[in-house]
């Protein structure tokens, strides 16, 4: 009796291995599949991402002694920096099969990373919703629109509302993939489902926004907690400085919001050469810069709930922040710096006049953070800087006069005394 249980045994083990082998197999042919999908979709406008040019802004240069360099990231397809985020979150949901092909991106975004996933989504056979708080560039709104991208202005609130900009667009992906599941004919989810997601049930939720029937599912890019984020610019920006520098540089700093960018280029220099300096630059309301140099989000009278606004004070867009998110968290910083929304404002004019670089409010805080870098090393050093967009998608406020002297902030420098230099 024994050997038969042995030999009963033996046959389960066989059997296991070939359908597991078979199995596999299979998961494998399809992972390749995908892939080899993937990398026809990069041979469109998806290949033409990356790779931008690393210039050298021969004013601030010249005013430091420094080599200040701008990684010119406003010459992707999409406009800004926010194209390769937008590639990778895309391509590893894909790759995942968290999202499929017809399927709607979702993404709550104050402008850039909107327009660089309603840029690429296409390329990929996907749609994109956005949800962006209504007190952002106009026409940012309109460049969504002109990209096909269903659009939701939602009023600005903080990050633990269950109505800020992010969660909704949380559930609208929810909701995407619902209608798929129980339905491809109707536009509203089933008022009896209960999924749950942030703490509230989808039938909570009274849509005033439909999907079309042929949608297959959604995905939530989740920009600020997605740490394709920070991969996209471990293995591409950064690299990139580094091969375009041959190695030879000082320092690295940028502003944040999900904290991708400074996270991934930091590590990445970091890892190549742990003598580089990298470094935030902090718009004003952010608690950045207190976590970077005191451990602490908030001073005393830095406590969100005594802010005017939502929840910080600022005309930069797409910068700064009151949390830590999962891409910061990667970040190698030695420090940080604040800058202010006047400091921005007369870097953005200084660098129109003098080096003909027409850019938006991000990446002007980022060269005001250069020269804060400068200033601190002394001449003779090679720093990096990001910048994240041009001025086109910023006329309506950021470059607009009559906005500026609302609120105080009309430019009135004739070189770079704003920043202590002549």
């Amino acid at each position: 009796m024994p050997p038969v249980q042995t030999a009963g045994a033996v046959a389960t083990l066989l059997s296991v291995a070939i359908i597991s082998y078979f199995f596999c197999k299979t998961v494998q042919q399809k992972s390749s599949s995908r892939k080899k999908e993937l990398q026809k979709r990069r041979n469109g406008v998806v290949g033409a991402i990356g790779n931008t040019p690393l210039i050298r802004i021969n004013s601030l240069s010249e005013a430091t002694g420094c080599e200040i360099l701008g990684k010119a990231e406003f010459l992707n397809p999409g406009g800004s920096v926010k194209d390769r985020v937008a590639v990778k979150i895309i391509e590893e949901a894909l790759e995942s099969g968290a999202l499929a092909e017809g399927g709607v991106v979702t993404e709550g975004s104050a402008g850039s990373s909107a327009i660089s996933l309603a840029t690429v989504a296409p390329a990929y056979g996907c749609r994109c919703h956005v949800v962006i708080p209504d007190d952002a560039a106009l026409e940012k709104a309109q460049i969504l629109e002109a990209l096909g991208a269903t659009i939701e202005r939602v009023r600005p609130v903080s990050i633990t509302h269950r109505d800020h900009f992010v969660n909704i667009a949380r559930r609208r992906a929810l909701e995407a993939s619902e209608l798929t599941s129980t339905t491809r004919k109707e536009n509203q989810i089933d008022a009896n489902d209960s999924s749950q997601i942030n703490g509230h049930s989808v039938n909570e939720e009274k849509q005033n926004m439909k999907f079309p029937s042929e949608c297959k599912g959604g995905f939530f890019a989740d920009q600020f907690e997605n740490l394709a984020n920070f991969r996209s610019h471990y293995e591409g920006t950064g690299p990139e400085i580094w091969e375009q520098t041959s190695g030879k540089l000082d320092a690295f700093i940028a502003a944040a919001g999900t904290g991708g960018t400074v996270a991934g280029v930091s590590q990445f220099l970091k890892d190549k050469n742990s003598n580089i300096k990298c470094f935030l630059i902090d718009p004003p309301g952010s608690g950045l810069y207190n976590k970077v140099t005191r451990g602490v989000m908030y001073t005393r009278e830095e406590a969100e709930g005594r802010r005017l606004k939502n929840p910080f004070d600022t005309i930069t867009e797409g910068i700064g922040i009151n949390r830590l998110t999962e891409n910061f968290k990667l970040a190698k910083l030695d420090g940080a710096f604040r800058g202010t929304d006047m400091e921005a404002v007369e870097m953005s004019r200084y660098l129109l006049k003098n080096d003909g670089l027409f850019i938006g409010s991000s990446s002007a805080m980022n060269c005001v953070g250069a020269v804060r870098v400068a200033k601190a090393l002394g001449p003779g050093h090679t720093i990096v800087t990001i910048l994240c967009d041009s001025g086109m998608r910023h006329l309506s406020k950021f470059h607009n006069a009559d906005y500026l002297s609302e609120h105080g902030l009309t430019p009135s420098a004739n070189g770079l005394e704003f920043l202590g230099l002549s």
